[in-house]
C-alpha cells in the first residue's frame, strides 16, 4: 500500500512540477523593446502570431480564453511608466518577476486616401504560473504596433512596447479609435476602479502619437459613476466638426445623471460629486442632471476652456 501511495505521490509531483516548468518563463533578448525594429506581415494577418514575433516568449492557451505570451529580460533596463491609478507608483517595465504579454485589440481603420492600417494593442502584467491577473489597484500596462498595409504584406511603421497603465488587476480596458483631425487618429481608453463595495469611478483617456510617441493628451475626471445607491453618472465624448482645425480638434464631454437623497441612506461610502452639482446635492432631495465640458488642445494636452454647461431636472 505504501508504495501505491508512493508512486501516486511521485506522479502527481511530477504532473505538477511539469505544469510549472510548462509557465516558467523563456528569456528574450533586450532587442524586443526596440521601437526601430523592422517587422513585416503577409496576408492573412494573424494578431496572436504577430504578438509572439515581437515578443518571442512561451504562448499559453488557458480555459476561459486566457492566451498570453510568459516572458522575461535579464539584459533589459526597466523603466518606469505611469499608473493612471496613481496607488502603487510608476510600474517598472519589464517587470523583475517577468512579463505576461495578451493580445488586447486588433483595430483596422482606413484614411481618406484609402490607406489601411492596423493597431494592435497589448496588455502586460506581472509574469506567474497560472496565468492570473492581480492586483486591485494596478493598472494593465498598454503597449502598441502600427501597421501599414503595402500590397499584400503589413509593414509595422511604429512600436511602442509600453505607453501607460490603465484599468484594475492588471487589466487594461479596450481602446476605441478616434478620429481627432484631418487623418489624425487617436484611441480612448476608460478607465474604471474602486475600492470593495465601494464607488467605481471613471475617468476617460485620450492617447495620441505626438511628439514621437503615443502619450495621454486628455484626462477627463467624473466620467462615469456606478454601485452608488443615490447617485450614478455617465458620459458620451464627440469631436467638433471644427475645418479650421486640421489636428487635435476640440472635445465636448456630455455626462448625464441623477440624485437620491433618500436612497443615501445605503451608501456605504461618500461620493466625490462634480462641483457643478455638489451644492444641490447638499440641499435638494433628487435631480436630474446634465453636464457639458468643452476641451481645447493647449500646447501638450487638453485643456478644459469657458465654464461647464449645466442643467438640471425634476427637482425636489
Amino acid at each position: 500500500m505504501r508504495t501505491v501511495l508512493l508512486n501516486l505521490f511521485l506522479l502527481i509531483s511530477s504532473f505538477c512540477f511539469a505544469q510549472q516548468s510548462d509557465l516558467q518563463l523563456k528569456n528574450v533578448s533586450d532587442t524586443i523593446l526596440n521601437s526601430k525594429r523592422v517587422l513585416k506581415i503577409s496576408e492573412p494577418f494573424d494578431g496572436i502570431k504577430t504578438m509572439q514575433m515581437l515578443f518571442p516568449g512561451k504562448l499559453f492557451n488557458l480555459p476561459d480564453h486566457n492566451t498570453f505570451i510568459n516572458w522575461g529580460c535579464k539584459t533589459c533596463k526597466p523603466a518606469p511608466f505611469i499608473d493612471v491609478n496613481g496607488v502603487e507608483g510608476d510600474q517598472l517595465f519589464p517587470y523583475k518577476e517577468g512579463v505576461a504579454t495578451r493580445l488586447l485589440a486588433n483595430i483596422d481603420y482606413s484614411d481618406s486616401k484609402e490607406n489601411k492600417f492596423k493597431l494592435l494593442f497589448f496588455n502586460h502584467s506581472e509574469g506567474d504560473e497560472d496565468g492570473l491577473q492581480t492586483g486591485r489597484f494596478f493598472g494593465g500596462l498598454l503597449g502598441v504596433a502600427k501597421f501599414a498595409k503595402n500590397g499584400a504584406i503589413w509593414e509595422m511603421r511604429s512600436f511602442q512596447p509600453a505607453v501607460a497603465a490603465f484599468g484594475a488587476f492588471s487589466q487594461a480596458p479596450k481602446p476605441k479609435l478616434v478620429e481627432i483631425g484631418e487623418d489624425q487618429y487617436a484611441f480612448t481608453l476608460l478607465h474604471v476602479n474602486g475600492g470593495a463595495g465601494g464607488p467605481f469611478e471613471g475617468w476617460l483617456y485620450l492617447v495620441a502619437g505626438f511628439e514621437g510617441k503615443y502619450q495621454p493628451i486628455l484626462e477627463v475626471p467624473y466620467y462615469q459613476l456606478t454601485n452608488v445607491a443615490s447617485t450614478n453618472w455617465s458620459s458620451s465624448y464627440s469631436v467638433v466638426n471644427d475645418t479650421t482645425k486640421k489636428h487635435f480638434r476640440d472635445i465636448i464631454i456630455k455626462t448625464k445623471g441623477s440624485f437620491n437623497k433618500t436612497a443615501k441612506a445605503e451608501d456605504e461610502f461618500e461620493v466625490d460629486f462634480p462641483k457643478e452639482i455638489a451644492g444641490m446635492a447638499k440641499t435638494k432631495k433628487q435631480f436630474d442632471f446634465e453636464i457639458e465640458r468643452r476641451f481645447s488642445f493647449k500646447g501638450k494636452f487638453y485643456k478644459m476652456i469657458g465654464e461647464p454647461i449645466v442643467k438640471f431636472s425634476n427637482v425636489k
